[in-house]
């Protein structure tokens, strides 16, 4: 794919009086200046309370469908688009005057959220609705709006006494505010430690591209002469893992990883004392609304249903996994001593992944670093790009992008008006259906890491697109953000197969909700049950490991050649190699997440890790030193009020329901057109609009299983 750069004078800026508030389509992101975040949110929900008051003030008799469940759902719509807006560019370019503007709205958005589940004139109306002859003559999937919309205020205790609601009103604000705040701290901790090499001996055993890597780094933090003659390894992934798994230095991995293990522990980015808040204001929330705890709260409406059960489905893998992982564990320091003629012992946690790759690559002949130079990202993207034509019958096409007053004329459409973006280092995509034509949505792409830029990789959406008066959809907007190897000024950025796969999850996420068609914007895309939310994103996955669909993407970036039949034979080979630990990795996350949620949060403790390494005591390896846990960390759990609190278990849940769905397409054809259609149909395109357990029936004709899940990773007996 040609680009080029080029400065344009020609290009004319429009002012614009409330950028926050304009379309999605035309959104300019480089007039989304701080200063215009308290002018325009404070329009929104100006505009939000009006609407809001247009339900209020009906008669019972005259509640209709149009007038109460839509128009509630539409209510706070400019809202929601220019809050969205803000969080984003918190997340993606973060600055001091951002996070004071941030800040000081939060807490009005946040209140004026909490308020409308709990509004006892908004319930009336639409239990007014709801006992009407047009609510019993409503079609299944209006239906379902309605019914979700009524769970959402009897769930948020709409039916309490007002102290109990006013109280309600007061946490969400509370935990709006603390949750912020561990967001910032886990994005400021990162971003203020690095360690710096100058001398190149130490880095032996660090693959090339990483050491290119380190020493762009250094250019561009210490910006003196000496950085063109230094490395510098900071805690963002691409930067911190080849140093663990790679690099002979024993003292260099152990500062990197002592670093890791003690983010946010001391201040000014102590975050025990946020969590500490955190989980006694979502317990005194739970027990508010009468339930024992958090996670019967946030599971009621997932597949799992309550936190019992989804404890038991953690400790049923758990009881699977745990004599591979011991063996595991056992092997590595046995091997460890033969290679440096010691005494079998513990290893170091440092030591862990160092060891691993050379266990690895003894065993299966087999460095992952072979496979980076097949992966250039642009080759990545064109080919899953292509793959989801085969397999989706959809077509992607990219459009010039303008960065201030710069244009980037990327793909091949140079007459298309460039797309304003956040970053010059972001691409922008329209996907269409390609029997129709139709454009179904267009997404954003950022790929790299940068100090003002939270950490890991994620989807979003901009837009929910809907039916319009001439019977088509609007088009959805969504983005997809990630913290992959970046360029240098010798190579483009070449992934890692676990980078790949992390491409592919994403864009799961995005295909999931670009391709929903249903006709209500809360139900739609990835607006369904959380521990579903992730089968569309995982299923992606599993392309990354079929030679069939691996040659469409993974094309060396020298020669163009795709990977040889020997390098696949030794990935398959080593792509179970210490899934024990893989698997008991993600377990001890999921158990840590209900530990906290269902019992911690019920009862006092002095110590938090204290408490959690007793709970996941058989979940960990046991090691020299021991390690803390991540929860200090977690942003999963603790960066908003809800995200995946209690409900981490969601992965592994939707990794059953993935593997399960993946054999109808090793049955019936890794590309094959109809059972992608299939796929597209009864799973993307229905969003929540039926419940997720039916849906999955739909397209298996079956209840999952698990054991696809345990063969795939060679853990069963």
């Amino acid at each position: 794919m040609q680009f080029g750069l080029w400065n344009s004078a020609s290009i004319k800026i429009k002012m614009i009086q409330n950028p926050f508030l304009e379309s999605p389509e035309n959104q300019s992101w480089f007039e989304l200046k701080p200063e215009f975040i308290r002018t325009d949110i404070t329009i929104a929900l100006e505009q939000a309370e009006k609407n809001l008051q247009k339900i209020r003030d009906l008669k019972p008799e005259q509640a209709t469908f149009a007038n109460s469940v839509k128009a509630l759902e539409n209510a706070s719509l400019d809202l929601q688009r220019a809050w969205g807006l803000v969080s984003h560019l918190d997340s993606v370019c973060n600055t001091q005057e951002l996070r004071e503007a941030y800040n000081e709205m939060l807490p009005a958005v946040s209140s004026f959220g909490a308020k409308i589940s709990l509004d006892p004139v908004l319930w009336k109306a639409l239990q007014a609705f709801e006992e009407s002859e047009e609510a019993s003559n409503l079609n299944l999937v209006d239906r379902r709006l309605l019914n979700e919309t009524l769970l959402d205020f009897k769930e948020a205790g709409a039916d309490l006494p007002d102290e109990k609601r006013k109280r309600l009103e007061e946490i969400s604000q509370e935990l709006a505010k603390v949750t912020q705040k561990f967001s910032e701290q886990v994005l400021d901790a990162t971003n203020e430690w690095r360690i710096v090499v100058h001398e190149e001996k130490k880095l032996a055993g660090l693959p090339e591209t990483a050491k290119e890597a380190a020493r762009q780094t250094a250019i561009e933090k210490l910006r003196t002469e000496k950085g063109k003659s230094s490395w510098v390894f900071t805690l963002h992934a691409p930067s911190m893992l080849p140093v663990l798994q790679y690099l002979e230095d024993d003292d260099i991995r152990r500062k990197v990883w002592q670093a890791s293990d003690s983010l946010c522990v001391n201040d000014p980015h102590a975050n025990e004392p946020l969590i500490r808040k955190i989980i006694l204001l979502r317990q005194e929330k739970s027990e508010i609304l009468g339930k024992n705890d958090f996670a019967d709260v946030v599971l009621s409406r997932r597949m799992a249903k309550n936190g019992e059960k989804a404890d038991e489905f953690i400790m049923q893998l758990h009881e699977k996994t745990i004599p591979f992982f011991n063996n595991e564990n056992r092997e590595l320091e046995e091997f460890k001593a033969n290679k440096t003629n010691q005494d079998t012992e513990l290893l170091e946690p440092w030591e862990v992944a160092y060891w691993s790759e050379k266990l690895k690559k003894e065993r299966y002949d087999f460095d992952s670093e072979d496979l980076r130079p097949f992966f250039p990202i642009q080759s990545v993207l064109e080919g899953m790009f292509e793959l989801t034509s085969k397999v989706f019958g959809l077509k992607i096409e990219e459009r010039p992008t303008k960065f201030e007053d710069q244009v980037f004329e990327y793909g091949n459409n140079s007459d298309a008006v460039p797309q304003s973006v956040w970053h010059p280092e972001v691409r922008f995509y329209d996907l269409f259906d390609e029997q129709s034509e139709q454009l179904l949505g267009s997404f954003y792409a950022d790929w790299h890491p940068r100090s003002s830029k939270r950490s890991g990789a994620w989807m979003n959406y901009l837009k929910t697109g809907e039916p319009t008066e001439n019977g088509h959809r609007e088009a959805h907007i969504g983005l997809i953000c990630g913290n992959l190897s970046a360029p240098t000024p010798s190579k483009p950025a070449l992934l890692t197969h676990y980078e790949v796969e992390t491409v592919f999850h994403e864009f799961g996420h995005l295909l999931h909700h670009l391709c929903g068609n249903v006709p209500h914007r809360s139900l739609n895309g990835v607006n369904v049950a959380w521990d579903f939310v992730e089968l569309p994103s995982q299923i992606m996955e599993n392309w990354c490991w079929e030679k069939e669909s691996l040659d469409l993407f993974a094309r060396h970036h020298e020669s163009g050649d795709t990977i040889p039949e020997s390098l696949f034979r030794k990935m398959l080979r080593a792509r179970n190699f210490m899934a024990g630990n893989t698997m008991m990795r993600q377990l001890a996350f999921a158990k840590l997440d209900l530990h906290i949620h269902r019992f911690l949060a019920k009862h006092e403790f002095e110590d938090l890790e204290a408490s959690l390494s007793e709970a996941l005591n058989s979940f960990l390896p046991k090691r020299k030193s021991t390690p803390r846990s991540i929860a200090l960390r977690f942003s999963h759990l603790f960066s908003s009020p809800v995200g995946y609190a209690a409900a981490y278990y969601s992965y592994k849940w939707a990794e059953v329901l993935d593997a399960d769905a993946f054999t109808r397409f090793k049955k019936e054809g890794i590309m094959n057109p109809n059972t992608g259609r299939d796929f597209r149909e009864q799973i993307l395109s229905k969003g929540n609009s039926e419940p997720p357990d039916q849906l999955y029936r739909n397209f298996m004709g079956r209840d999952p299983n698990s054991e696809p899940l345990m063969n795939r990773c060679g853990l069963s007996t």
